[in-house]
């Protein structure tokens, strides 16, 4: 019983944009093959798929009869979940390569209702082993040792058995499941597709209509006027639709909270974080400390307005890249630098890595039609993982590459050292794997550049990720801990009420009190932009993570006797045990201050070597 998700998705902050095609050849396209030869031969495994699914309800009633007849049930679930994973890979990527064409949406949509499909029949399994019992369960795993591969999954189920209806009501929860997205969809469709985007004309007299992708792009140019002009518009658009938007998130939350409580969950939080078994500590030390260091937020902002050469910082500031490059990273050099990086990780993993490179892993470059951003879908354990990018030749396609893969060679190891069923692992540790290779990146790069220029190419890339990934991903998360609250409280929220508290946490994280930005009433609608709060309480660990890699690569680089072993334990052990705890023993404990600590720290330390070229530059007097 796998309970990892099928795909890791790149932080939003960092996502890249779909530009015209870049010269590619078909190495640098993946090789779905490797999954099904044909459409016909997923078909025939969807067929497969259907027959096993009739078999596990088979198991419905019966798994008390006999350690045998649990085992085999046990084991007939687990392949059935891998023969989905392995089918909604290559549907999900077949869709994504090229969203214009319909075979590929239509394997896509049949791949979801076998989710749906699977989900129902193994409903019971929860129940009925609560009802087995502690002493039940016990006596199976010491009657047969090769059930001790599921020891992980059934703690989890009996743990969580004060939260877990009966048969009936399981079954019922799952079908009610099938509704839970309709506030998110709604929510998806209109600011995708049914979004009258606006119109803005640049100061190079260019007219540009601002949807998603647009505004991402153009919020970064260097014209100030141009950057306000495009987030006034953008932000202006979403505060039409704020009543709308107010409906739709508070419909998800009234969702949770309803979810929350037949569960007999005291809250939203408490039953996310239940889940994974990670402490309500973690989260709420994680925005204590944020907040503990917003001074070094706001040297960063304060650094960035004398390097954009603004005295009067605004929120539409926040965007251009510190230093502007032409410098031009080819792909191949971009894949040169991350097998270089992530040495200090050993030859095994270096070359795990060069053979996902070679072997057509990866969809590297943007087309038309091809989803934009980043992912690494790690799920179909018999095969490898599959890497999509959308590489544009500059410095954040490279630092891309390394987060990706940073999260396929985590399947890789996880897939290798564990069974199915404890290969999967859940966010909380997958953006660690990711995140350090970024690490490593910028430690690698910092080492070979030939000048001061690339010095501070490298080091400003760092630090907007780590503001964007650490700081953003917490004040994010604190305003989800708020609206939750209110919800889980009885309270209504309207749109404007959503906005008002989103601006008021805005404006403390950007330090306007503090004079160091200047945030604009129309800044306040951006929670209405953000997709994740759709997904309660699961932004917070892109945040934990990247504090979490922060102290392992200290450690790893540093040569700390057993670190590196420590570390590549964590990412072999997939999902074996509680993720808290499998971080914790590695040696990072999360609900403590110290990882968040180690994340200002290492932004003080790019702040300072950067003032430091700065003041080497500056002219004589």
């Amino acid at each position: 019983m796998r309970r990892t998700a099928l795909a890791i998705p790149l932080v939003v902050a960092v996502a890249l944009l779909s530009s015209p095609a870049l010269a590619e050849s078909p190495q640098d396209r993946w090789n779905l093959a490797d999954l099904y030869a044909t459409p016909a031969d997923w078909n025939a495994d969807a067929e497969r798929l259907r027959g096993q699914l009739a078999d596990v309800q088979g198991c419905q009633g019966h798994l008390g009869d006999s350690v045998k007849r649990f085992g085999a049930c046990m084991a007939l679930i687990d392949d059935a979940q891998k023969r989905y994973q392995r089918l909604s890979v290559y549907a999900s990527e077949s869709h994504n390569q090229d969203t214009s064409v319909d075979s590929g949406l239509e394997l896509d949509q049949r791949s979801r209702v076998l989710r749906s499909q699977y989900g129902e029949a193994q409903s019971f399994v929860r129940p009925e082993v609560i009802a087995l019992g502690r002493a039940k369960i016990d006596g199976y795993l010491k009657a047969d040792p090769s059930l001790g591969v599921h020891r992980h999954d059934l703690d989890t189920i009996l743990r969580a058995a004060p939260h877990t209806l009966d048969a009936a009501g399981e079954g019922v929860a799952a079908q009610f499941g099938a509704t839970s997205d309709v506030a998110s969809s709604a929510y998806t469709l209109l600011s995708t597709a049914d979004m009258p985007w606006p119109t803005v004309k640049l100061s190079d007299g260019s007219v540009v209509v601002l949807d998603q992708s647009a505004y991402t792009k153009y919020r970064a140019v260097q014209n100030r006027a141009d950057r306000k002009l495009v987030m006034d518009a953008f932000f202006g658009q979403y505060k039409q639709f704020e009543h709308v938007f107010g409906a739709t998130l508070y419909g998800q939350l009234k969702i949770d909270a309803t979810n929350a409580k037949v569960h007999r969950y005291p809250d939203v939080i408490t039953r996310a974080m239940d889940r994974n078994a990670v402490p309500v500590a973690v989260y709420d030390t994680l925005i204590a400390e944020a907040n503990a260091h917003l001074p070094t937020l706001h040297r960063y902002f304060r650094l960035r307005g004398r390097m954009l050469g603004v005295t009067d910082l605004h929120y539409y500031d926040i965007y251009p890249p510190l230093v502007a490059s032409d410098r031009r990273f080819p792909l191949d050099e971009a894949k040169r630098l991350t097998l270089e990086a992530v040495a200090p990780l050993g030859p095994d993993y270096v070359a795990a890595m060069k053979q996902g490179f070679e072997q057509r892993w990866m969809d590297a470059y943007p087309r038309p039609h091809k989803l934009s951003g980043a992912h690494m879908a790690g799920s179909a354990y018999d095969v490898h993982p599959y890497v999509l990018v959308n590489y544009n030749d500059d410095y954040e396609s490279v630092t891309t590459v390394a987060h990706e893969w940073g999260h396929a060679l985590h399947s890789v190891l996880a897939n290798r050292a564990q069974a199915f069923t404890n290969a999967g692992y859940p966010i909380f540790v997958a953006e660690i794997a990711s995140t350090f290779d970024e690490a490593l990146l910028l430690r690698h790069v910092l080492q070979v550049a030939t000048s001061d220029d690339e010095r501070l190419l490298y080091l400003g890339s760092a630090l907007e990720g780590l503001r964007g990934t650490f700081f953003r991903q917490a004040m994010f998360a604190e305003f989800e801990r708020v609206v939750h609250a209110r919800v889980d409280r009885g309270d209504t929220l309207s749109g404007a009420a959503m906005t008002k508290i989103y601006g008021d946490i805005l404006r403390r994280y950007h330090g306007e009190a503090e004079g160091v930005m200047k945030i604009d009433d129309v800044d306040a609608i951006e929670w209405a932009y953000i997709p994740h709060f759709y997904n309660a309480f699961y932004v917070y660990q892109y945040a934990t993570s990247i504090a979490a890699s922060s102290l392992f690569a200290d450690s790893v680089v540093a040569g700390e006797p057993g670190a590196l072993d420590r570390y590549l334990g964590l990412l072999r052990a997939g999902g074996s045990d509680d993720p808290y705890e499998l971080v914790k023993k590695a040696g990072v404990d999360l609900a403590t201050p110290a990882p968040y600590r180690s994340i200002a720290a290492r932004m003080d330390r790019i702040m300072d070597e950067i003032e430091t070229i700065q003041a080497r530059r500056a002219p004589k007097s």
